[in-house]
């Protein structure tokens, strides 16, 4: 063994790649691979998201229209259909309240629930829930039950 043949243990270095930057006597010194001039050859520089190269991007070119409205309240709808389905299932008898709609499915715990006037009604019950539509409430009334707002 002689300085000519000196290696480091097997698996002791870890080295990826070519270093770059250390000076022309290295050859990968001077631009470091990095071209000559523009964006990319500086250091600090990180591309926006959706940048196109100076085209105007898709976001931009593409119209909008349209109005949001932070403060609507979304109301998950039900049916009389699904309520008349309840009571055929022997799952509800005179009464129908919030927790019992989120027990069988028919809405999550945190949601906004409105009864619609779809399908029919035959059974007197008294629901409880946050709003009713015009013919829901009619039909509930007709087949004689209680409409009960939170």
């Amino acid at each position: 063994m002689n300085l000519s043949n000196l290696k480091p243990a097997a698996g002791s270095v870890h080295k990826e790649g070519k270093t770059v930057g250390r000076g022309q006597g290295s050859g990968k010194g001077g631009t470091a691979t990095r071209g000559h001039k523009g964006a990319k050859s500086r250091s600090g520089y990180s591309k926006k998201i959706g940048f196109e190269g100076g085209q105007m991007p898709l976001q931009r070119r593409v119209p909008k229209f349209g109005f949001t409205n932070i403060n609507r309240k979304e109301y998950q709808g039900i049916n009389l259909s699904k309520l008349q389905e309840l009571v055929d299932r022997g799952i509800a008898k005179d009464a129908i309240t919030l927790d019992l709609l989120v027990e069988n499915g028919l809405a999550h715990k945190n949601d906004l629930v409105k009864i619609l006037g779809g399908g029919e009604l035959k059974a007197a019950l008294k629901i409880t829930v946050h709003k009713f539509s015009a013919t829901a409430i009619k039909a509930i009334e007709a087949a004689g039950g209680e409409a009960i707002s939170l």
